[in-house]
């Protein structure tokens, strides 16, 4: 067995359904290459409930500082305002950063200037989407047209503003509501919580290509539902991902939570042990 010396000190920003998952499937599957070392959420009260959860200590964090001093790889899990600071926190502090809120690094260039400037590793899950390999091959030759549907039970659409605000899902809908049909930033400003895979398909398909992205609440779903279609020089595609829902959080994938998993599994077995 791995020592814990040995393990890759993880650390949590975020405690709530997809942090709170990462942390238990890690410390179940993938207990020897990683250890949870800290835990950190501005609800310190889901950050200590979380903590209870594990038959070793885990440090629960008084701040984004405390939580880097006790970690080598940081995961990102809140998707707010902050989430591009606690990146480039992170980042600084010279650690690894595994960000789950993609669609708030979007645009942000000197985040990714910083990250080549400084060497360190910035790693971003596929999500609830496939085909991101084909995506970025087929940019090597130019997209002509790349459109991303989305489409969600109107559930996973709660408490938005935007959707709130223009009223968009007024009482029991009986059909399918066009919530967004623009561009990607548009979209991840106004649906922060909910098109992630966005962020996905646009940073796959590079700055040429014009992402178009519609959003649609759909009252007949039990399931999330992403479908993106391309064309171009390379021919035709089109992939569609039909995705339970997380079962802690209707805004988001199950397949999402799993990509952050893996792609945790696929660093771990690129690195040495102990780095």
């Amino acid at each position: 067995m791995t020592s814990d010396k040995c393990k890759i000190r993880l650390g949590i920003v975020g405690c709530g359904a997809i942090g709170s998952r990462i942390a238990l499937s890690v410390n179940k599957e993938l207990k020897s290459k990683f250890m949870i070392s800290a835990l950190y959420d501005i609800d310190a009260t889901k950050a200590k409930v979380l903590a209870g959860r594990f038959k070793t200590r885990v440090k629960v964090a008084n701040n984004i500082d405390d939580l880097l001093r006790h970690s080598n790889l940081v995961v990102e899990a809140v998707n707010t305002p902050a989430t591009l600071d606690i990146v480039s926190r992170s980042i600084k502090a010279g650690k690894t950063v595994l960000a789950m809120s993609i669609g708030r690094l979007l645009g942000n260039r000197s985040l990714f200037a910083l990250v080549e400037r400084s060497g360190a590793t910035l790693l971003l899950p596929s999500g609830a989407v496939a085909g991101l390999d084909a995506i970025k091959a087929a940019a090597l030759v130019r997209i002509t047209s790349i459109t991303l549907t989305s489409r969600k039970p109107p559930s996973g659409f709660l408490n938005n503003p935007y959707v709130q605000e223009k009223k968009l899902l007024s009482g029991a809908i009986k059909k399918d509501v066009v919530l967004f049909d623009g561009n990607v930033k548009d979209a991840v400003h106004l649906f922060p919580q909910n098109i992630n895979v966005a962020a996905a398909v646009a940073l796959a398909a590079g700055p040429r290509a014009k992402l178009c992205v519609r959003i649609i609440a759909s009252p007949n779903l039990k399931c999330n539902t992403h479908e993106i279609t391309l064309s171009g020089k390379f021919g035709q595609i089109t992939t569609r991902s039909e995705n339970t829902i997380c079962p802690d959080n209707p805004k988001t994938s199950y397949l999402a939570v799993l990509s952050g998993i893996k792609t945790l599994q696929e660093f771990a077995m690129n690195v040495k042990v102990g780095t």
